[in-house]
């Protein structure tokens, strides 16, 4: 039978196209994400410590009138680590979700200076030169635009201050940069991009920042935890299992892939002040 003039013929969509369909912005699917998960990160050993932390507070030690923008808080523990030796933490996220859960284990620990606010990296509803330090962790591989992120962060950044940003990066061979990120957006469809080291130093240069100090460093990541704590769906993660079992010697070489799916991958601390 001949069908309407203008049909289109769509196969049934499964629960979790269903899931996507509903989600209309990149936004949308990060706060979707990750708001529901709040407490987890909140409580993740892996967020919750390392020697990135340590030297943050060291960057702040004896600057106890200076104002600290958190930027992508997360779960929030810059602000928990450094909150003690300054005058005011701004905790920044798109998720009102895990600002209450920020918020809440702030007030826990006597931290009062720790103040939350809702909004997206690429547009701070603050003023400019408005913070002696930003700093982000874990964040910006998440971002629509971090260009415009970093053009952000420059602009409420106050003269003389410093910018420190942390996250996973992507290594400079392209054959572990494709895996790196395939199993990213399987385990995580609001992950945007890890950006190599190079692309990390060409962003800030072209936001407005000098490149300072940088420290690399490996994190191991266990599996069955890496997957839970964002609730990654069954069929994705044995698709991520998949994966680790038929890639390359190399490949499994250099993530340090275990046997039950735990694996090493690289992140670094990049910090800048403005050019």
């Amino acid at each position: 039978m001949p069908k309407p003039l203008g049909y289109v013929h769509r196969e049934p969509q499964s629960p979790l196209d269903g899931n996507l369909a509903m989600t209309s912005t990149h936004e949308a699917l990060v706060t979707d994400q990750f708001g529901p998960r709040a407490a987890a990160y909140v409580t993740s050993v892996v967020h919750a410590q390392g020697a990135d932390l340590e030297e943050l507070v060291a960057l702040v030690r004896g600057h106890d009138k200076a104002r600290v923008l958190d930027l992508g808080c997360g779960g929030g523990h810059v602000g928990f680590y450094v909150a003690p030796h300054v005058r005011e933490v701004v905790a920044y996220d798109l998720s009102e979700e895990m600002l209450r859960a920020v918020a809440g284990t702030a007030r826990e620990r006597g931290l009062d200076n720790v103040v939350t606010q809702c909004g997206a990296a690429e547009k701070l509803d603050m003023p400019d030169a408005s913070f002696d330090f930003v700093f982000s962790r874990y964040s910006a591989h998440h971002w629509s635009d971090v260009g415009a992120a970093l053009r952000e962060a420059r602009r409420v950044l106050a003269p003389g201050g410093k910018v420190v940003f942390i996250d996973v990066v992507a290594p400079k061979l392209p054959l572990f940069d494709t895996f790196l990120q395939s199993i990213e957006l399987l385990r995580d469809p609001s992950h945007g991009r890890n950006y190599s080291a190079m692309e990390w130093q060409a962003l800030l240069r072209a936001a407005g920042f000098t490149p300072g100090h940088t420290s690399a460093r490996r994190l191991r990541l266990e599996f069955a935890s890496w997957i839970a704590r964002i609730r990654t769906s069954d069929l994705h993660a044995q698709a991520i299992r998949s994966l680790q079992t038929m890639t390359s010697r190399e490949v499994k070489d250099y993530f340090e892939i275990e046997p039950d799916g735990s694996f090493t991958l690289d992140t670094m601390s990049f910090e800048a002040e403005p050019a």
